[in-house]
């Protein structure tokens, strides 16, 4: 094979990776640009092939440049972000890994890989700079521009039964402390209703309750959001003051604590037992006095033990642990929780009041809700919204998720081999492994979307021969 020949297949290569590929020689010039780096910049191909890198992208200082580093001092970059502008003035942020290239102990070139979060970024700042309007603007304001938040304590935790008191006791009782609090639930329990309710009935309920998701932004993005950023800290960066700053004497909520990267995990809790962050980029240290409340929707073990948890970190947070049970563990609140949620909504659409017949509570007493409260509510607020007028909620009105679910694959089956026990097999195997695909081969999170035990679905996994390596 000649050289053209290798030169051609580099270059189908770079062009079917999503992200921006950039490779130079050792002179800095451009050998390689993929057309995803090429509508990241909005600039043709041609104007970079050929050209030093200093050329194509002057927008970059020459010290901050990674490709500089790479090709000048043979020094990798690995997951900055670089806010820059393009050749023609665009205004782009990036996240670079940028590694030199070595032939006989010589840098003969350079490779970047650069995946475009611009628009990631945009929506951070904006979300930043709401929740400093939030903090500042004068009360009036307020009233005429945005609606009320609706903030949760305790009394509005809507139930009666035993194990949902004795979490509820016990939160009430940790709502004065300072001490930080995991919340464990599945998803739609009401983690943050517990975590409102422990500020707004404790006695921080007059500083910020602030909350952050840490599965909603990537590693980089959510490090400055958290810590704040500071000028000159890279490229693009400004002084901006973190969620930590903002909820200064209050409590930060940080949902989804596993789904932050363990290098974010290890910094945060720095900041836990040095009580003072700093700056993305900053030198200067700054006291916090912020409650920590943290949420998970697994077991912490399990967690621990696929690397997605610092057993560290959670026993540093792990002071105050509330499990809340899943509504297939509290189905005597069915009852209540369906009136509250009939009243609720119709007083949201408009209607009159209406009751509920026996069949129609007998059947939602009857599923497991895999989505819990959350879609309890959701089950109720669609009969709701549908209904003409209707004095009684009857059991026709209402929407079944996964029942309706089964039973579309059922009737949509183009195939029905052999006989019924072989027909539920084939349909019971193909949900099972429906389920691992959709969780990422998690046997805990797809017995969960299965509302089965993990034992149950390992021992069906076996008995199908189903892999998680599918």
């Amino acid at each position: 094979m000649n050289k053209e020949e290798y030169i051609e297949i580099i270059n189908a290569l770079i062009n079917i990776i999503d992200e921006g590929v950039y490779v130079v020689d050792n002179k800095g010039e451009g050998l390689f640009y993929n057309d995803a780096m090429a509508a990241m910049e909005k600039i043709n191909i041609n104007e970079v092939l050929g050209k030093p890198f200093h050329k194509a992208f002057p927008g970059v200082p020459i010290g901050e440049s990674t490709m500089f580093k790479a090709t000048r001092f043979g020094q990798s970059t690995l997951n900055l972000e670089q806010t820059y502008k393009s050749l023609h003035g665009r205004n782009i942020t990036t996240n670079n890994s940028t590694v030199p290239v070595y032939h006989n102990g010589k840098t003969v070139g350079a490779i970047e890989v650069a995946k475009d979060i611009t628009h990631i970024k945009s929506l951070s700042n904006r979300i930043l700079e709401l929740e400093e309007i939030e903090e500042t603007e004068p009360e009036p304001a307020i009233a005429k521009h945005k609606a009320v938040i609706k903030k949760y304590v305790f009394g509005d935790i809507i139930g009666e039964n035993s194990e949902l008191l004795k979490v509820v006791s016990k939160a009430k009782r940790a709502a004065n402390s300072d001490a930080s609090v995991i919340i464990m639930g599945e998803t739609g329990t009401g983690k943050e209703l517990f975590a409102q309710s422990l500020h707004y009935s404790g006695k921080r309920k007059n500083k910020p309750f602030m909350a952050q998701n840490c599965a909603a932004l990537p590693e980089t993005l959510l490090e400055g959001i958290l810590f704040g950023t500071s000028k000159g800290g890279f490229t693009g960066a400004i002084d901006r003051p973190g969620l930590f700053e903002q909820a200064n004497g209050g409590t930060l909520l940080l949902d989804e604590i596993s789904a932050m990267s363990y290098n974010l995990q290890s910094k945060l809790l720095r900041v836990l037992q040095e009580e003072y962050i700093r700056r993305v980029g900053g030198e200067k240290d700054i006291p916090i006095d912020v409650r920590i409340v943290a949420t998970v929707n697994e077991s912490p073990k399990t967690l621990i033990e696929e690397g997605l948890l610092r057993k560290d970190l959670f026993y540093r947070l792990n002071v105050v642990t509330l499990l809340i049970p899943p509504l297939r563990k509290r189905k005597d609140d069915i009852e209540l929780l369906s009136h509250s949620l009939i009243d609720k909504h119709c007083d949201r659409f408009g209607h009159a009041s209406m009751l509920i017949s026996e069949r129609a509570l007998k059947k939602l007493e009857n599923y497991d809700y895999p989505g819990n409260v959350r879609e309890l509510e959701n089950i109720i607020m669609q009969a709701v919204s549908l209904s003409d007028g209707e004095k009684v909620l009857n059991e026709h009105m209402l929407s079944m998720p996964v029942a309706e679910m089964e039973a579309y694959k059922y009737v949509n089956s183009t195939e029905f081999i052999g006989g019924l026990d072989e027909c539920l097999a084939s349909l019971e195997k193909e949900l099972i492994r429906e389920a691992l695909i959709n969780k990422n081969g998690n046997i805990t999170k797809a017995a969960e979307e299965l509302a089965i035990k993990r034992q149950t679905l390992q021992h069906k996994m076996k008995k199908y021969k189903i892999s998680v390596k599918m």
